[in-house]
């Protein structure tokens, strides 16, 4: 077999045995070593590849909490708030009024003559008190469904057309996700699955065709080389069995260049139900398809007011979320997984979600005492100290939503939790500190893919105004490089096959053009990022570095 010796101008392998080399062996898609050219010669006959001989190879980063919608969302029109860059490289503008938005939605109208017209990225709480409304929405088209999907994924905006499609258009409309208008018709803002779901196929939106299909599955591994990602995850996949053939078929291909980890969600079914699923999709894993883990939504979003909160609730006074599953669902969940040896991953944005599920798994652990078995919070933004201990009491994990400082973060000082609470969200110090395994993400596409951002975020934590939110709570650069990596590994049960360079684990690296231990702090989201090492196959990142 060939063995090629890469060398570089700086390998950071997060190895603390060996952090710093010069040249690592590949071997067969794996890591044969790392060290200097005269220790790696003596492997054998070998070639060796100075193409990188310029940059800086870091472990492959990893997502442990993104979503193929990600690339699927580019099938849509982006109204965002921010710029953001698409798969191939391509800037689109920030929509930054309401206008905007319904003017960017009427230019897609025009260009796509026939079917409905679907937005995505929109968030309200960047325009004051203003709601969009199916009049906004209306101004579309009136002949059209329309629908605009906020940045949250938590929440669709739709119009009187697609309303009617779904039977909302009506009076006498009872449920906490589908607020009234004056008129006692709804206002066309739907508020969680079970508000969406009737309304998602009048706009043209298929949660199976989101996390199953070729345009999404290719798209999101554009995104992965162009962000350093050689690992990542689908955070709550459906993967029925159209999706699961797409899945295994795409990411076989020998360019492939992304290894994803997709959790089925506990939706639609009851757990036992789930949980034998996930049983069953387990034994079907590949090298690039890692199956077999659960992921439960407890509540909602802090900026879209339905994740739930704790005593005094939210700042504003808006009332309280929603809860997405019920307490003994998610507790049967956890018990059963337990006992099937599965990992489970829970969402919690708010408080009173944390504690919950902090509660059901100290009673399914009571149940079935279980070591090693790394369940992890994700976002889990508004945790106290307390709750890290207890979690830390229960050999938990948490991944942290740190770029929530940069695009929220004004939000929830000012509007969505005030000034205290605001300054400890996504604790990744007090995790630090009590021992908490953690790691840090984007939940793309709510958040853009990538993890250089999310550490200069979490090191930082800055706001889109500047202000630095919670000086405590920073954490050094080489924490943060460790939470992408190794951290991020360890939270997905792979640390003893990725997360760092070392002898025997996969060859994936990121390629870097900077050094991102030698730069300001404060310019950490502005390293460059040539590429990705995937399995020891080469990927270039498309459009500019």
């Amino acid at each position: 077999m060939t063995t090629t010796l890469y060398s570089a101008r700086k390998i950071l392998t997060m190895n603390p045995s060996r952090p710093h080399a010069t040249h690592v062996a590949v071997r067969d898609g794996r890591i044969l070593g790392v060290g200097s050219l005269s220790e790696l010669q003596g492997w054998g006959p070998s070639e060796l590849d100075e193409r990188f001989a310029d940059k800086v190879i870091m472990p492959g980063f990893v997502e442990a909490h993104a979503h193929l919608m990600a690339g699927a969302m580019w099938r849509y029109t982006y109204c965002g708030y921010f710029d953001l860059r698409d798969p191939d490289g391509r800037v689109w503008p920030g929509c930054q009024s309401l206008e905007a938005v319904v003017s960017r939605l009427s230019e897609a109208a025009r260009q796509q003559p026939e079917g409905p017209i679907l937005g995505w990225g929109f968030d309200p709480i960047y325009f004051g008190t203003r709601r969009m409304s199916r009049a906004d929405l209306d101004r579309v088209s009136d002949t059209r469904a329309v629908g605009m999907l906020h940045a949250s994924f938590h929440i669709l905006n739709v119009n009187s057309v697609a309303l009617q499609g779904a039977q909302f258009l009506r009076p006498g409309m009872d449920h906490p996700g589908i607020p009234l208008a004056e008129d006692g018709l709804p206002t066309g803002e739907l508020k969680g699955p079970d508000a969406m779901m009737p309304a998602n196929p009048q706009v043209g939106l298929d949660r199976s065709l989101l996390s199953g299909d070729e345009f999404a599955i290719r798209a999101y591994g554009k995104l992965a080389v162009r962000a350093g990602v050689t690992t990542a995850t689908d955070l709550a996949a459906t993967l029925l069995d159209p999706e699961l053939a797409s899945l295994l078929r795409v990411t076989a291909e020998s360019d492939y260049p992304l290894r994803i980890v997709p959790l089925l969600r506990l939706l639609g079914g009851t757990p036992a139900q789930t949980v034998a699923r996930a049983v069953e999709l387990g034994k079907q894993s590949t090298d690039q398809l890692r199956l077999g883990r659960i992921k439960v939504v407890a509540d909602g979003s802090i900026q879209g007011f339905s994740a739930r909160l704790r005593w005094p609730g939210y700042f504003n006074g808006a009332p309280n979320g929603l809860w997405y599953t019920a307490p003994e669902a998610i507790r049967e969940c956890f018990t059963l997984a337990l006992q099937q040896g599965l990992q489970v991953h829970t969402h919690t944005n708010g408080d009173e979600a944390t504690e919950l599920a902090i509660d059901c798994l100290a009673q399914a652990l009571s149940a079935v005492p279980t070591r090693d078995h790394r369940f992890n919070l994700q976002h889990c933004q508004l945790a106290d100290a307390a709750q890290f201990r207890r979690m830390k009491e229960l050999d938990m994990c948490v991944n942290l939503f740190a770029n929530h400082h940069f695009y929220w973060g004004d939000q929830h000082y000012a509007t969505t939790v005030g000034p205290e609470r605001a300054e400890r969200m996504n604790a990744c110090a007090t995790a630090q500190r009590t021992g908490v395994p953690f790691t840090i993400h984007s939940d793309a596409p709510v958040t853009p893919l990538g993890p250089l951002f999310t550490a200069w975020c979490a090191v930082n934590r800055l706001t889109a105004s500047g202000r630095v939110q919670g000086a405590s709570e920073r954490i050094s650069v080489d924490a943060a490089l460790q939470a992408i990596t190794l951290g991020a590994a360890y939270t997905l049960k792979l640390d003893h096959e990725i997360g760092s360079i070392e002898c025997g684990k996969r060859a994936d690296f990121a390629v870097l053009v900077d050094d991102p231990t030698a730069v300001p702090a404060e310019q950490l989201k502005d390293v460059r990022i040539w590429g990705t090492v995937q399995g020891g196959r080469i990927f270039q990142a498309a459009g500019p570095v």
